[in-house]
């Protein structure tokens, strides 16, 4: 028998909190990505590409000065729950978390971009569902987090069933083939979440959770922030540059994320975002 105590949380918090966190996380850059983009025009050599970096913190700074979305493709509300497992919610955690999307993007006249059936393509008019990942974590916490996510770097993802014998090499070989089939359709410089592992979902969401980490933190495992290094540094070097018109600015940061897998299997994925890579969280 646990001595835990369990702690009430209600539903309208929850709501509350998906509310503000959407609006925040479309109106402000996280700090990380936007001091990895000052650095990258700050170090940017190619004339036309250091003027589009400039562009695009000017936008930032309209976007602020103003209170408006910083992209104009405000994104699927992608929203993340570390949920202790010693909190009993006083109601429905979906619909609370729907309702503060709901409200959120209604609030802020953020665009509404969810289709309510794939191929019937009718508009749902307030951005829910949202796309809602729990995890249950130890303690009484909970914290939520809002990622709204962009259609035009989401459709430049992809996942491949590797072989093992295909090797590191082989994954290095996928992360760039896939940088390069986005030429400049994902709005450079990107940033990129790589999954290795697990199997066929669990692959595509370790990859999206990669997006999640700050770009100044590499990978605790040395092998694998030497390679997230070594993957950054040959994007950059393809030469597509900020919207894909030359430089040394592709990309802005590659994070990986790895579990596990069955022993006849590599999976990898690459969930590609773009100079937006939009995310706020908060602890309630």
């Amino acid at each position: 028998m646990s001595d835990s105590v369990i702690r009430e949380l209600d539903a309208a918090s929850i709501t509350n909190t998906v509310e503000e966190l959407c609006i925040r996380a479309n109106t402000e850059l996280p700090a990380d990505v936007h001091a990895a983009l000052d650095s990258a025009c700050a170090a940017e050599p190619w004339p036309l590409a250091k003027e589009t970096l400039g562009l695009l913190q000017q936008n930032l700074c309209v976007a602020k000065e103003k209170d408006l979305p910083i992209c104009q493709d405000t994104g699927m509300a992608c929203v993340f729950v570390e949920l202790g497992q010693d909190v009993h919610i006083n109601g429905d955690l979906t619909a609370a978390v729907n309702e503060g999307v709901r409200r959120g993007y209604e609030k802020a006249y953020l665009r509404k971009s969810i289709t309510g059936d794939p191929l019937r393509r009718v508009n749902t008019g307030d951005n829910t569902p949202a796309f809602l990942t729990v995890h249950l974590v130890p303690g009484n916490g909970c914290r939520i987090t809002v990622a709204p996510k962009g259609a035009g770097s989401e459709n430049m993802s992809r996942l491949a069933m590797l072989k093992p014998a295909d090797g590191v090499q082989g994954v290095k070989d996928f992360v760039m083939e896939t940088v390069r089939l986005a030429g400049a359709n994902p709005c450079p410089p990107i940033v990129l979440g790589v999954g290795i592992g697990g199997s066929f979902d669990h692959c595509a969401a370790l990859a999206k959770r990669a997006l999640l980490r700050p770009l100044d933190e590499p990978n605790p495992d040395p092998y694998y922030a030497a390679l997230e290094r070594e993957l950054l540094d040959a994007i950059n070097a393809t030469g597509f540059g900020p919207q894909g018109f030359g430089g040394q600015t592709t990309c802005l940061g590659v994070s990986i994320e790895w579990e596990p897998t069955h022993v006849a299997c590599l999976p990898v994925a690459v969930n590609m975002s773009c100079h937006v890579t939009r995310r706020a969280s908060a602890d309630i």
